[in-house]
């Protein structure tokens, strides 16, 4: 991917959930919401101290996580639905 977020951002494609319930119910379209869980494309180099020094990334790419339903900014690259978003705003990361 030619993109690459800047300092403390990361780039993350949400994982759809599943499609029926526990019960065997089939969940339309319209009644689904958005998935809180996600995987991260790509990271940017850190944020850092008043006195310069980098405060490495707590995450890296490929790793799956959990965010805020709504977290980041959705933007479109090379036709494919992503979101941007702040180390912040995620969660937590799923083993």
């Amino acid at each position: 991917m030619a993109f690459t977020p800047l300092h403390d951002r990361v780039l993350v494609r949400r994982i759809e959930g599943d499609e029926k319930t526990k019960g065997g119910l089939i969940i339309p379209d319209s009644a689904k919401e958005k998935p809180s869980e996600g995987e991260i494309v790509s990271v940017g180099e850190g944020a850092r101290k008043d006195n310069g020094e980098l405060i490495e990334m707590a995450v890296k790419a490929g790793d799956r996580v959990l965010f805020g339903k709504w977290s980041g900014t959705e933007i479109t690259i090379d036709s494919e639905e992503l979101l941007i978003m702040k180390e912040s705003d995620i969660l937590g990361k799923m083993a």
